[in-house]
């Protein structure tokens, strides 16, 4: 807590190009929460090179995350936007974390899992101890609230364990982190199969919506959406192809899913997947507008990417000091 306001921490990866299902389902909710908390919004990008990445393209790939975090409504003066590895104090802190987490706890996993059985040819030490990175990641800003996934809950409970173990060794040091529920973001499943969620890295290029597609590439990929034979815009789970077209159209325009059948009661599915393609891009247009205008001012985006880098070592360094202090590190000398 910081001056009596709540922390909240959230961050995304810098690998792949961000797609309609990661702004509708977290992006967008999180414009409404610098109202309740004091943000920090990372960048993510050491968790990033747990897979081998090319050095050039990461860099691009950071830069244009955290330009489309501002694009897409986040206020850099009123948040802190930032890169986490422009923040010496993450990794620091992950080692001494280590050093409290057991093996066990990291061996049940269940991403480490899922991503060895991906990555089987690179199944490295980070990719094991990615969770307490970003434990550190957390209570390094003592951070009251985390807006996670079903997907990250394991992770936020690790973390949490981590930082009541080192509390009850060492006195009140972390602040133990709640998960933010708050209004749950639109979830957004593939075009080409409706039973899986739309992924940045999903192979096939015309089952996401990414938000750098043009207007026609939009459109065109919503045509070639998977639907059904029974012709009737219903939001049924008997139909999850229309279902999740009526979601998106329901979260882009904010009709319920009861106004979108009345809207399109007799209306083919070509009439329907054009309205959602067109809508779509509309929403999308500004923000892709914005974040040109932003890759073009370089010196103004480095001003902000400076700024926010010193406020996070800042709150950063404040815990880690701390930290070294109970763990009975030296004193640096000033």
């Amino acid at each position: 807590m910081l001056n009596g306001e709540k922390m909240l921490f959230s961050g995304m990866q810098a690998t792949g190009t961000l797609t309609l299902g990661n702004y509708l389902g977290a992006l967008n909710n999180w414009l409404t929460l610098s109202d309740e908390y004091k943000c920090l919004y990372c960048v993510v990008d050491e968790h990033s090179i747990t897979v081998r990445q090319d050095p050039a393209e990461l860099r691009k790939r950071a830069r244009n995350l955290l330009t489309l975090y501002i694009a897409a409504g986040l206020d850099p003066e009123k948040n802190i936007i930032y890169y986490q590895s422009h923040v010496s104090a993450h990794a620091e802190l992950a080692w001494i974390l280590n050093c409290y987490t057991y093996m066990g706890e990291l061996q049940r996993m269940t991403q480490f899992k899922d991503k060895s059985a991906k990555h089987a040819d690179n199944i490295n030490a980070g990719l094991f101890t990615y969770p307490v990175l970003m434990a550190a990641d957390i209570l390094l800003y003592q951070a009251d609230v985390v807006p996670v996934g079903i997907d990250q809950m394991q992770h936020l409970e690790l973390t949490r364990n981590i930082a009541e173990r080192f509390n009850n060794i060492y006195g009140d040091v972390f602040t133990v982190p709640e998960a933010y529920i708050g209004k749950v973001g639109a979830k957004i499943q593939s075009l080409q199969d409706p039973s899986k969620k739309m992924s940045k890295s999903d192979e096939n290029v015309n089952a996401s919506i990414y938000l750098t597609d043009d207007r026609d590439t939009i459109i065109r990929k919503f045509k070639r959406a998977v639907t059904d034979n029974e012709a009737c815009v219903r939001y049924s789970d008997d139909q999850p192809g229309i279902k999740n077209l009526i979601t998106i159209y329901s979260a882009v325009t904010g009709k319920t899913p009861a106004e979108v059948e009345a809207e399109f009661a007799g209306s083919g599915y070509g009439d329907f997947k054009l309205a959602v393609g067109e809508a779509v891009a509309d929403r999308l247009n500004p923000i892709q507008a914005k974040q040109a205008d932003l890759l073009a001012n370089k010196d103004y985006v480095d001003s902000i990417i400076k700024n926010n880098a010193e406020q996070a070592n800042y709150l950063a360094q404040k815990t880690l000091r701390k930290v070294q202090k109970k763990v009975g590190f030296p004193e640096r000398i000033r």
